[in-house]
């Protein structure tokens, strides 16, 4: 009985820690946004200045507890894995989501996310051999399908070159994939805390490098509207992408990485609802495509047990 208590004592932690990060995830895409653009519209930072000065403000505040870790970052059979976790689930996203909001909505953007779970889903498969059952293929295509008529419909957005944006936030979820198996299949022997430190002290070097070849120093120091984008991609960088993916990566360790990928099916509600709050405009056709992602995204996780009532059907 006790280890019952303890099982749904540990279930419900772990999903009102996915709701908590959902809410700041959800947030980020507008965060990104407030960046980038005056009340005004006008650029204040551009995409790559943001995505630089948001892993750089990570990393920063990260490196004080990598400090007592930090030997353990230059083994060689650890050197590679964090590094990739770094670069894939983090830097080069950032970049990503950064540009593809120059042509779509936060909203858009956090609907676009929940991509994530299906690539998590055959990025295991495929690289590391991770078991596979019929009804997580059939919820991978119903996926697919999703996102496809989601590239298709961005074309009639009022913002141009919406496809390579869409594009954009496509590649970002798999890397996201990438990176998360990367965690729960090459560093589950590490803490959260030494996995979320390390990854982001592997990209510290990188993302200074980025901060100053974009010329960012120059925005903060020139442009007198620098100051409030400053605080928000502050929060971004700090809340947003340190103190989030500690927590990601505390969900990983003590359930799956496909439970962590979860996440984005919150993600998505919180980015509409603070979208429309600031006026941004979703079409229904979108919404009809994101809802076959979303029911693609269900079946690959929960589809076995409530379709099936968990009888096996690999076969």
């Amino acid at each position: 009985m006790n280890t019952y208590f303890c099982s749904v004592k540990q279930n419900l932690k772990s999903w009102l820690l996915l709701i908590f990060l959902a809410c700041i995830w959800g947030s980020s895409f507008m965060l990104m946004k407030k960046g980038m653009y005056g009340p005004n519209g006008a650029t204040i930072f551009s995409a790559p200045q943001v995505a630089s000065l948001r892993i750089l403000l990570a990393s920063l505040s990260l490196l004080p507890f990598a400090l007592p870790f930090i030997k353990k970052l230059y083994y060689r059979k650890n050197l590679l894995p964090f590094l990739g976790v770094g670069l894939c689930g983090n830097l080069i996203p950032a970049f990503l989501f950064t540009y593809a909001e120059t042509g779509i909505s936060s909203g858009m953007a956090g609907m676009l996310n929940s991509f994530t779970p299906i690539f998590t889903l055959l990025v295991g498969l495929i690289i590391f051999r991770v078991p596979l059952k019929l009804i997580q293929v059939i919820g991978a295509a119903i996926g697919t399908v999703g996102i496809i008529l989601l590239v298709l419909l961005g074309k009639s957005n009022v913002l141009s070159g919406n496809t390579e944006h869409i594009l954009a936030v496509v590649t970002a979820t798999f890397l996201y994939g990438l990176s998360l198996n990367l965690i729960k299949q090459r560093l589950s022997e590490f803490s959260p805390l030494e996995i979320t430190s390390l990854t982001f002290t592997s990209i510290l070097l990188p993302s200074l490098i980025a901060f100053i070849y974009f010329g960012t120093p120059s925005v903060i120091m020139t442009n007198p509207e620098a100051g409030p984008a400053f605080f928000y991609i502050s929060i971004l960088g700090i809340i947003g992408t340190a103190m989030a993916v500690f927590l990601f990566n505390g969900i990983i360790k003590n359930s799956s990485a496909l439970f962590a990928s979860s996440v984005t099916y919150l993600i998505p509600i919180v980015a509409v609802i603070i979208g429309f709050y600031f006026s941004e405009e979703i079409t229904w056709y979108q919404v009809g495509s994101m809802a076959i992602v979303l029911l693609g995204v269900f079946i690959v996780n929960y589809g076995q047990k409530v379709f099936f009532k968990g009888k096996e059907i690999d076969k």
